[in-house]
């Protein structure tokens, strides 16, 4: 048994060295075709291009090396973690808890389903306070909770204003409570492993503890959801242990434990779109800690319709943005921090641009490169079989590395997932929520409303395919522009450039595609 535990550590280490070379020789490519590009600029429309590209190609190596020293780092973690239990004794005593449960306008019959299943965790009820944070708009949502609040002993907590929303329904609880600690779930979170407290509350014997995170993920649903989850299940499996490796795990909203003492001293939660990210930082320029843990203790409800996903991530990017901008203004006080720390910061606040914004451009450079006068950009089938290009190789890296991008997701998701299909779905979202994560980040940047304006339709009578194309008008209009651009290029024998410029618009069709299939 112990020879096989350790030829898997092994084959792991071993995969995980494979996959990062990949992605830092992908770096390494991309610099080089970069440099090529340079050399072969024959004007200053060309010279302009190849400034752009190079540009886009140091703040992509940054975000692939990052992934890369992550994605190893986080395999030392469980050693890291079994480390720190070892040094844990025993819990001689039981803190009090307030179990709080955020509450915004949701079904009340789930709100109750899943409170009652909270009561069933392994620690003494004499020992927990809970709280329903509501602020439902809705007075029946309201009505309905007040009444179930009462017959169960759970003191419910009612505003009228929405300020600063989940963080502000937080800070009046922090503002009122005598709790010792503050254990926190979302409403459409089912508890499913009752050793919650138990198992977290021993790593508080660290003083300096601030919060302690753990797992999230999302009940199992359908190909699409699935999907979903593992957007999240990539943070929390290879990100967020190396981010604990640094001290600078994150703190996710739900599913967590935060000491009430240091909550105050850092002030509560910022109140921001995405006010865990912005505790997070917090809590490590007041000098505390934060850990994670990887074990699962509640799972959420699966993200069934690509709207939701659409609203859910409009609001991530438009936080991340606003974290940026609050990163900076706090630069002075986050030069204490490590390199390391400063860099965990950085990545994750540009992170969905990059996966957005930066492909956009990406893709708009792509547009530009095909017809500038750039040798690459008329390659054709009959130069390369015949050897007359002896750089050819060089010409195609763009293709080869995006072949490889759509593999490396494809092969992790297999490897560590095993599903093939949702790698793919994964490789089209990124393409498929490209233009709403830019939007965010532009509403962000010029203060718009934070909400997601995104729907222009009802879907009332329209079928599902004229609900699909009238709110993704965009999305439509550049995957045509590719199309044609495509169509174009290749009536000009640039048949390289006319297969990128396709497959990027048959990418961005996914938007239609996705809101057609699931809504």
């Amino acid at each position: 048994m112990v020879i096989l535990t350790q030829q898997y550590f092994t084959r792991g280490l071993i995969i995980r060295f494979a996959t990062a070379a990949t992605f830092i020789v992908l770096s390494i490519a991309s610099f080089i075709f970069a440099g090529y590009m340079f050399l072969v600029s024959n004007s200053a429309y060309t010279l302009a291009i190849a400034c752009a590209f190079l540009a886009l190609t140091i703040f992509a190596g940054f975000f692939n090396m990052y992934a890369s020293v992550a994605y190893l780092r986080s395999y030392y973690y469980d050693r890291y973690l079994a480390n720190i239990k070892r040094g844990l004794g025993p819990l001689h005593r039981f803190p009090t808890v307030a179990v709080a449960m955020p509450v915004f306008n949701e079904d009340p019959e789930m709100v109750k389903k899943n409170l009652s299943e909270l009561f069933k965790i392994d620690y003494p009820r004499d020992k927990m306070t809970f709280y329903v944070l509501d602020d439902s708009t809705n007075p029946g949502v309201a009505k309905k909770l007040e009444l179930f609040c009462r017959k169960n002993d759970i003191i419910f907590m009612h505003r009228d204003n929405r300020k600063g929303c989940k963080a502000g329904a937080l800070n009046a609880l922090i503002e009122v409570a005598k709790e010792e600690f503050l254990a926190i779930f979302d409403a459409d979170e089912f508890l499913t492993n009752g050793g919650f407290m138990k198992d977290i509350l021993p790593y508080f014997q660290d003083s300096a503890l601030a919060y302690v995170q753990t797992e999230k993920r999302y009940r199992e649903g359908s190909l699409f959801s699935g999907a979903v989850d593992l957007f999240d299940a990539f943070f929390f499996k290879f990100i967020q242990p190396q981010r604990a490796l640094n001290n600078t795990a994150l703190f996710a909203g739900s599913c967590g434990m935060i000491r009430m003492s240091a909550a105050r001293k850092i002030g509560g939660f910022p109140e921001y779109v995405i006010e865990d990210t912005f505790f997070s930082l917090e809590s490590d320029l007041h000098d505390f800690k934060g850990l994670y843990v990887p074990e699962v203790y509640a799972l959420g409800e699966p993200i069934e319709t690509f709207s939701s996903l659409i609203k859910q991530q409009w609001r991530y990017n438009y936080g991340d943005t606003q974290f940026i901008k609050y990163y900076f203004k706090r630069s002075g006080k986050s030069r204490k921090l490590s390199l390391r720390a400063n860099m965990d910061y950085y990545s994750h606040g540009f992170g969905l641009n990059y996966l957005s914004v930066i492909l956009i451009f990406f893709t708009v450079l792509s547009v530009l490169i095909t017809f500038s006068t750039l040798p690459f950009g008329h390659l054709t089938v009959k130069a390369i079989v015949q050897g007359h290009y002896m750089s050819w190789w060089l010409e195609i890296l763009g293709g080869v590395a995006f072949t490889l991008s759509i593999l490396a997701s494809v092969i992790l998701t297999k490897v560590y997932f095993g599903s093939v299909k949702k790698g793919f779905m994964i490789f089209a979202l990124n393409f498929a929520l490209a233009i709403s994560r830019a939007k965010a980040a532009l509403a962000a940047i010029f203060k718009r409303d934070p909400t997601v304006q995104w729907m222009k339709v009802e879907k009332g009578s329209a079928s599902n395919l004229s609900y699909a194309i009238a709110n993704t008008k965009t999305e439509i209009a550049l995957s045509a522009s590719f199309l044609s651009l495509g169509f174009v290029a290749f009536l000009e024998s640039n048949v390289f450039g006319a297969i990128w410029l396709v497959t990027y618009g048959v990418l961005y069709l996914f938007t239609t595609i996705l809101l057609y299939r699931y809504g």
